[in-house]
């Protein structure tokens, strides 16, 4: 089961803008840190930024003054607000959470199914 959702990505100019954002399923109640990781064709998957459940952010030196990651105030979505956008940007975008909870049980290590952006020069 998909219990995170990307949209946003498309296709943009340099220097240009986009918003991604990370939806949690319905069934999802709480969920911890938020992550942002983007793959490269040919490259390994990377993180981007980080959001704590408290709304810390980390971001990666690459993106550091460019990408800004907020969250809900529910805490069940994420977003990813990309500017000054570089063709290096270029990738598949992932949201993951390494924990959450439903009225159930614990889900870990949950990845949504990726939202491609690509920056043309």
């Amino acid at each position: 089961q998909v219990d995170l959702v990307e949209s946003g990505g498309g296709l943009v100019l340099a220097g240009g803008s986009l918003r991604l954002s990370c939806t949690a399923s319905e069934r999802i109640t709480t969920i911890g840190s938020m992550y942002w990781y983007r793959q490269a064709p040919g490259r390994q998957r990377e993180v981007v930024a980080e959001i704590t459940e408290r709304g810390t952010p980390t971001y990666a030196d690459s993106v550091r003054g460019r990408f800004t990651i907020s969250r809900d105030g529910d805490k069940r979505s994420s977003y990813l607000q990309m500017n000054s956008l570089k063709a290096e940007d270029t990738g598949i975008y992932f949201c993951y959470s390494p924990r959450m909870t439903t009225a159930w049980n614990v889900v870990y290590n949950q990845w949504g199914q990726g939202t491609q952006v690509i920056v043309s020069s």
